[in-house]
């Protein structure tokens, strides 16, 4: 079990999620979390904080020298998949580069490495998948997550990576949005919208992927972890669920296909996750898309309660 664990990106969406989960379930875990610039979570207790950027050596080989954790959980990333595409060189110093620097402190401390990947290393050809599948990237985004996982997979470390899909959540003190609160707004503000029907995915709660990367670093489970939801649903389902939770105008979805939207980075039309292994190895069971509306509704509602 580890005692001492170390969370990359705690500013970050997952991030927030694993401080929450592990300081107020697992008080006995010395927790260190780090990320670039000033803390932005509301609270300091139950944990260290120490700002780390990740793209910079000396700091990652210093923060976590000093620090020395069991076990560390990078969640940090650049995720945004059209910047990839317009911004090469900054993802590949977020996205592979810093996992190399990761590698050589896990190295010199001993410690295990857990990083987390995407569904965007398949072309989605063939979703939803399992753990063996074979990938093969179509965007920058995809190929630098995938370059990441071979730096983890070659390292010689003892090593996890969990891979997700879609993921959503409301985190503290950020602006990022999602389809559940997309659709939300625009159907109580009277906007018709249009979804697209022609990609699939199982998207992922973000507590959901906050407990199945504790219970890989927790266990230092080792190998390829598929951590997502478990319903395998188009935006367009997701949006109509979203309008049937809260009671809205379900007649301003518009059905479209991904060609209406130009975008610069491709899509994988069909990807989702098959869970047999985490359920098996890890014991995770996630929430379905409904009840994980029903989160972020309690969320809406009671915003200290994230």
């Amino acid at each position: 079990m580890a005692k001492r664990i170390l969370i990359t990106g705690s500013n970050g969406l997952l991030g927030q999620k694993l401080v929450d989960l592990i300081t107020q379930t697992y008080p006995e875990i010395n927790l260190i979390a780090t990320a670039r610039g000033e803390n932005r979570l509301p609270y300091a207790e139950g944990y260290e904080y120490r700002a780390m950027d990740i793209t910079d050596r000396d700091q990652v080989l210093t923060v976590i020298g000093e620090t020395k954790p069991d076990a560390i959980i990078h969640t940090a990333a650049m995720t945004n998949v059209d910047q990839c595409e317009s911004e090469k060189d900054a993802c590949w110093a977020q996205n592979v580069k810093a996992v190399e620097y990761l590698v050589e402190a896990a190295q010199a401390n001993d410690a295990f490495l857990l990083h987390v990947s995407t569904d965007f290393i398949f072309d989605g050809a063939a979703g939803p998948y399992d753990e063996e599948a074979e990938a093969n990237p179509i965007s920058f985004y995809g190929w630098s997550k995938y370059a990441a996982e071979k730096v983890v997979i070659h390292s010689g470390i003892r090593w996890g990576i969990a891979r997700t899909v879609l993921v959503y959540g409301i985190a503290h003190d950020m602006s990022r949005t999602n389809i559940i609160l997309w659709v939300k707004k625009s159907l109580e503000d009277g906007k018709t919208i249009k979804v697209v029907t022609d990609q699939w995915r199982t998207p992922t709660l973000a507590e959901d992927l906050a407990t199945g990367c504790f219970l890989i670093a927790d266990q230092q489970a080792e190998g390829i972890f598929n951590i997502s939801g478990k319903d395998f649903l188009n935006p367009y389902e997701m949006a109509i669920k979203t309008a049937d939770y809260f009671g809205l105008d379900k007649a301003l979805i518009t059905q479209a296909d991904s060609t209406t939207f130009s975008q610069p980075a491709r899509r994988p039309p069909r990807t989702g996750f098959i869970l047999d292994k985490p359920r098996q190895v890890l014991g995770y069971e996630p929430h379905s898309f409904e009840e994980g509306i029903a989160v972020l509704a309690g969320q809406i509602a009671a915003p200290k309660s994230f």
